[in-house]
């Protein structure tokens, strides 16, 4: 099974699927990035790495085999805001067989700001410029979202419980 986690960048969802794989077992997490990071090197750095057509490949095919290689669960966390994009990894992995549950985080726009720009691990800070600048191009995708995914409020929720939910989510269906 795999597990993904969408939502707008900043909003927890790499420390959502920290919490998540170590309660539930036989989880592992899968950061469809380093996907890109490859290419990048091979291909070159385009604006996105998304925009490379391999990209959404190789990340079914990458996922496929370490599924069929250590079996349970994959737990992916991977902004994808262009619904081609998503529509062709979710037809990649139905076509693998892979059960596939897709949860959006979300939370208001004031609250996610606010933990963009109080994030301390030093790759989010990096990132807050980048992140900010992106925040628009979520909102749109928030209409296509929600028809594509499970959306879960984080607002008030801290990231063990959000875990927890999409645990209980992700294993009643």
């Amino acid at each position: 099974m795999i597990i993904w986690l969408n939502g707008a960048f900043g909003v927890g969802k790499t420390t959502t699927a920290r919490e998540l794989t170590t309660i539930l077992p036989d989880s592992r997490l899968f950061d469809a990035e380093q996907v890109g990071y490859m290419l990048w090197h091979v291909l070159g750095k385009p604006r996105e790495f998304q925009d490379l057509p391999p990209w959404r490949g190789l990340v079914v095919e990458t996922a496929r085999q370490v599924l069929d290689y250590v079996g349970g669960t994959l737990v992916v966390t991977q902004t994808v805001l262009e619904k081609p994009y998503w529509r062709e990894i979710r037809t990649g992995l139905t076509q693998a067989g892979i059960p596939l549950r897709h949860f959006v985080l979300h939370t208001d726009h004031n609250t996610l700001v606010e933990r963009i720009q109080n994030d301390t691990d030093p790759e989010g800070a990096d990132a807050r410029g980048w992140r900010l600048d992106h925040l628009e191009d979520y909102d749109q995708a928030l209409l296509w979202l929600r028809e594509e995914a499970e959306l879960i409020d984080t607002t008030r929720i801290p990231a063990p419980i959000v875990a927890k939910l999409v645990m209980a989510m992700a294993l009643e269906g």
